[in-house]
């Protein structure tokens, strides 16, 4: 097995776990936990949310081990898991809206690593910095969920346009007409920071 690919070890993983050795799934998520946490967070927007949902995903990756086909890519098969849940909590919080009396107003992505930090930075530099990661946090959330998804798919997780299609049970030229408008809304609420 090639140790240095890391889809040959995922399905060599799967592989163990529909034959019945649990303990692979523990090497699944010490590859991809992180990555299906920070998808799931910029998906809702609530690190809470995002920890249970990255939970589950494991959880349905074990349940659904018989359905894993070898021949798919496991991150698409992952990460499709991941994105229905998403989905399915966000339609839920928006019929079952929760106000937090503790909530830490974006303080909860700083937890995440902010990848627009940089310890060479002045303190008003990072103060900038923050301020417009914040805004680009909120402008993609207010993106339609259509949109949406397919910028944190493509830009974020930078997946290829037909993995995000898969994932998102859509063609790739529908992925590719929600990029260019989300873009395009994206610029506009934008503008003042770019």
């Amino acid at each position: 097995m090639d140790t240095a690919n890391p889809e040959a070890l995922d399905r060599a993983d799967m592989a163990k776990l529909v034959g019945g050795h649990d303990a692979a799934l523990n090497d699944l998520m010490d590859r991809h936990a992180t990555t299906v946490l920070h998808f799931l967070y910029r998906m809702l927007g609530n690190e809470e949310d995002a920890d249970d949902l990255a939970q589950e995903t494991f959880v349905r990756v074990y349940r659904a081990r018989g359905s894993y086909r070898p021949e798919e890519k496991f991150s698409t098969w992952l990460f499709t898991i991941a994105a229905n849940l998403a989905r399915n909590r966000r339609r839920w919080r928006s019929r079952h809206p929760n106000v937090s009396f503790d909530a830490r107003n974006g303080d909860a992505d700083q937890n995440l690593g902010d990848e627009l930090l940089s310890a060479d930075a002045s303190p008003s530099e990072e103060a900038v910095r923050n301020e417009r990661s914040q805004a680009v946090r909120a402008a993609v959330q207010a993106l339609p969920e259509d949109m949406r998804e397919a910028i944190i798919l493509c830009e974020w997780q930078d997946l290829p346009v037909a993995e995000a299609a898969t994932m998102l049970s859509t063609t790739p030229k529908a992925v590719e007409s929600r990029l260019y408008r989300a873009r395009n809304l994206l610029r506009e609420q934008l503008r003042e920071w770019f």
